[in-house]
């Protein structure tokens, strides 16, 4: 049976990725190994890991060429805001760290708000708020919403 599940990401410099995340507001991993060549962060209430390797650990986990995310995506990672006000806040956080906005703050759909950010190794970050309060009746399923 699966117990957990967490995402592993390949960086190129360890200690650049630990100050721009705890920057940012996520929590380290302090379960997790420390050393040079991996750090560990938990999100958000339920503490999803995300755990992020020197790029040559990485390479050791899988036979396939790690993605250049120059002009490409291999995932979206999304973080779920309390308000609007958060989302707004965590994108001015990520580019005082150094992070590209790609997406400033904006509506969409009428019940999202969110925008998106690359962190410094290209990840793309989305970070959203979502008012299920304006929900269109259309993508509501039998009194659950999507």
């Amino acid at each position: 049976m699966t117990k957990e599940i967490w995402l592993n990401l390949p960086v190129k410099n360890i200690q650049k990725t630990i100050d721009f995340f705890t920057s940012i507001g996520f929590t380290l991993n302090t379960h997790a190994p420390k050393n040079d060549a991996m750090a560990s962060f938990k999100i958000g209430k339920k503490d999803f890991i995300v755990n992020f390797f020197k790029a040559e650990v990485f390479n050791s986990f899988t036979p396939f060429k790690i993605a250049d995310l120059t002009h490409s995506t291999e995932c979206l990672i999304s973080i779920d805001a309390e308000n609007r006000d958060d989302v707004d806040q965590l994108l001015k956080k990520a580019e005082e760290a150094g992070a590209f906005v790609y997406a400033k703050g904006g509506e969409k759909d009428g019940w999202m708000y969110g925008g998106g950010f690359s962190d410094l190794d290209g990840h793309k970050w989305n970070v959203l708020f979502m008012d299920f309060s304006k929900l269109p009746p259309n993508l509501i399923n039998h009194g659950r919403s999507i």
